[in-house]
């Protein structure tokens, strides 16, 4: 059996070999919905948590377009703009429901989408990403900082019991960190979602 020592470099070590997709990586020319799920399916495999598990799917794209998250295709073809939301789609999919992306997005996909609008859609993503090698070597640093205070709790145990209580204190503390962060995003789509309706009603109130 591993000890949490041995777990938490494996974590980091695959940590290191996720990344996001480059923009130059994403086809400029227009793909059919196979060619679309080929290619998630070649670039986040990676990420995928298990290797039978699908990135990305026909079933899921139209729901996505269903739930307002993906303009529709144009004569059945995606363009380089779609894929660019399938990706941030794929990152908060996890995280927030259709409701609150659909609110995130909507700005988005109104002014910048299959628009001349600056900044276009593949600069808006090459910006989000730009921070992406400091993210993620200031993460590491946070992991290793909560897995060296879970190496400190339940001293007073039994040998025996300490690893096992220490890695459940580890992802305790990993799980309470997503959680405070989700309620963060989630109060920031409310205040998008209470503001967008008061605008709204205040058009409405000139008409």
């Amino acid at each position: 059996m591993k000890t949490n020592k041995e777990r938490l470099n494996d974590i980091l070590d695959r940590l290191g070999t996720i990344s996001y997709i480059k923009l130059e990586k994403i086809p400029e020319i227009d793909l059919y919905m196979d060619q679309v799920t080929s290619f998630m399916e070649e670039h986040l495999r990676k990420a995928k948590r298990n290797p039978e598990d699908k990135a990305l799917t026909k079933t899921m794209i139209n729901n996505y377009a269903k739930n307002n998250l993906l303009p529709p295709p144009v004569k059945k073809k995606y363009s380089k703009e779609h894929l660019i939301l399938l990706l941030f789609i794929y990152y908060y999919k996890n995280l927030l429901s259709f409701h609150d992306i659909e609110q995130l997005f909507r700005p988005i996909t109104e002014q910048y989408f299959n628009s001349s609008a600056e900044p276009s859609l593949s600069r808006i993503y090459e910006e989000v990403f730009s921070l992406e090698d400091q993210q993620m070597e200031r993460l590491k640093a946070d992991i290793q900082a909560k897995f060296q205070a879970s190496e400190e709790t339940f001293a007073d145990f039994p040998v025996e019991d300490q690893e096992y209580l220490q890695l459940f204190a580890f992802i305790s503390e990993l799980s309470f960190d997503v959680y405070l962060k989700k309620q963060m995003v989630e109060m920031m789509i409310d205040q998008l979602r209470e503001e967008s309706e008061a605008d709204t009603s205040e058009t409405r109130k000139k008409r």
